[in-house]
Formats: structure tokens, sequence, C-alpha cells
């Protein structure tokens, strides 16, 4: 499929991911729409140059008009959090997901693209896991409903007419990530940042247009049915990681906890803070996920897409770094 004057409507269009591939496909020739939770976070999309709904990806009639006259939906739009409420990951990121995909399938989209997470695999998985699996909840909202709707998904997928592809994203950085950016070098501003074990095991780090290349591959290839892990393919211990990202910002390097300690510091924390009724702003599940041991592969997308990242750490850091030096991140979180 050539990209160029297709039509894309990009769920959560607002956030990190989808305000990014919004950009990038306009300056592929495409058509951009996407829907928004409220007017002010649909500002920068628009500044773009993308039409942008305001609404609720569980609203079915929001979801219907949202998809008339679209050729490709990508799905961003989820509740991406350590932990939370079951019931309320469940109603956003597969109820949500669910009824986007209806609405496609209804109003004649002919590719639906779903942002999954490569953290169905869990916290604790076999060095080069593929998408074979094995798949673990872990007893966590995030990784539980986000299984959960790749399975829905893939019940609707109907080829040639509706082809679902399934994107597992790493963890993806670069200018405006919340989790792996602006919230550890903010807790690092304050002390409060720790490496688990002396950041022993593997970030699957993923730069964010290494990701929108991989995602734009699988829809130009038409990889109906295919679920894709994407990670930058770097074996980069955690300590190198949150290394690089403190010296960026001219921040001592963070001290180490082993994992059961920092859990119970952060249990602590969080009882403390719900005491007096703060928002807990770190979770003890948080440990799980800066402590995961090995790397996923992306075997899979090189050889099926031809999917080769073009921008390495070093680079993908050089160009964070740029943008942090002319954005107060303090703002992005309040």
């Amino acid at each position: 499929m050539n990209l160029c004057e297709q039509t894309l409507f990009i769920s959560g269009i607002s956030g990190f991911i989808g305000l990014r591939t919004a950009e990038l496909a306009i300056a592929r020739g495409m058509k951009v729409r996407g829907l928004a939770r409220s007017a002010e976070k649909a500002k920068q999309a628009q500044k773009l140059g993308a039409e942008v709904m305001i609404g609720n990806v569980t609203d079915p009639t929001t979801a219907y008009k949202a998809c008339q006259g679209v050729d490709i939906v990508l799905h961003t739009a989820g509740i991406v959090q350590e932990s939370g409420s079951l019931k309320h990951f469940r109603e956003v990121n597969v109820g949500g997901t669910v009824n986007m995909a209806k609405a496609a399938k209804s109003a004649g989209v002919k590719i639906f693209t779903h942002l999954s997470s490569a953290m169905v695999y869990g916290f604790n998985y076999p060095d080069g896991i593929t998408e074979d699996g094995p798949l673990r909840g872990e007893n966590n909202p995030f990784c539980q409903t986000k299984i959960e709707a790749e399975e829905a998904l893939l019940q609707l997928h109907a080829p040639p007419g509706f082809g679902i592809i399934i994107i597992r994203p790493g963890d993806v950085y670069g200018s405006g990530s919340i989790p792996w950016i602006v919230r550890p070098l903010l807790m690092m501003q304050q002390k409060l940042f720790a490496l688990i074990n002396d950041g022993r095991g593997v970030i699957n780090h993923l730069y964010i247009d290494n990701l929108i290349d991989g995602i734009f591959l699988a829809i130009e290839k038409e990889a109906h049915g295919e679920i894709f892990n994407i990670t930058d393919g770097q074996q980069t211990s955690w300590r190198e990681y949150f290394t690089r990202l403190a010296e960026m910002a001219n921040l001592p390097v963070p001290y180490s906890l082993p994992k059961d300690e920092a859990k119970l510091l952060l249990r602590v924390r969080e009882q403390g803070q719900k005491l007096f009724r703060k928002k807990p702003d770190l979770l003890p599940e948080t440990v799980d996920f800066l402590s995961r041991p090995y790397a996923y592969s992306i075997a899979k997308a090189q050889n099926m897409l031809n999917f080769q990242p073009k921008i390495d750490l070093e680079e993908g850091m050089r160009r964070t770094q740029e943008w942090l030096q002319i954005t107060d991140i303090q703002k992005l979180m309040s």
C-alpha cells in the first residue's frame, strides 16, 4: 500500500506517540485525522494540520463518526500506567479498543493497526522472546488488559476487507516521553530515583521515530493478522540508559537499591501520600517495570518488514537533549 494521500485516523492523537505519528504522516503526504479527549489537548495536532475530533474511544457514536472516510486506523489511545483499577483499565484498554475496531470495520476501514505493548510478556520472560510468547498478565492491569485487547481484536480480523495489525513496542523514549524521560529526570532532581539491583537487566528502548517507521512498514506491507515486536534492537542495561539520561541533564548517577527494598520504600511512600490525600507519584509496581531482565526479539520485524532502526541510542539521546534544553518538563506533569 502506498501511504501517500491515504487518510489515517489516530486515536490518542494528542499523546506522545500519536502527535509524532501525525507529524511524520503529514510529512509523507497522508491526510490525518484524530481523536483527543479535550479541545486543549487537540491544539498541537491541529497546528500540524490534522483534523481533530473531541471525544472518548469508549463512545460508539464518537468512534463511528471518527472512522467515516478513513483508510487506516492507528489506535494508540489507552491507559498507560503501572497500576490501578482493573475495571477502569479494562473499560478503556479492552472496551475502547474493541469499540474503535468495530466502528472502523463497519465504516469500511482497510487496516486497523493496534499499538499494544511488549509488556504482554510480563516481567519474567525468556531471553530473546518472540511474538509467540508466552504471555503473562502478572496480576498487573496494564499487562493483563493489553493481552485481552489483542485477543478480542484478532476475533474481528477479516481480510482482505478488514486487516488487523498488532505492534508490540518496547520502552518508547524521545522528546515528550513521560515514563522514560520526563518522570525519571524529575525523580532524579528530587533524589527519589534509584537503579534497581545496580541497574542489571535490559531496557528495551525504542526511539519514537524508529517505532513509527516500524508502524508504517507494517501498514505498507499490509501485514494483516501479524504481530510485531518493535525495539531499537540494542542490548542496553538499565544502568547505562539511566546514567546517560542523568548525565544529559547534568545530574548525578542514581544510587542503587535491591529490588525488595525499593518496593518496600515505595509502598511506605504510597501509603503516606494516600494518608495526606495525595495521588501517589511512584508506585511499588514501578520497580517491576524497571528491572526486566532480557531483550525482546525483533527478528520477525527485521525479516518480514525489513525493519532496521535508523536512530541509535546516542543519536536518540542527542535529539532528546536538544528538546530538553527548550522545554520546561515540570509543566508536562501538571
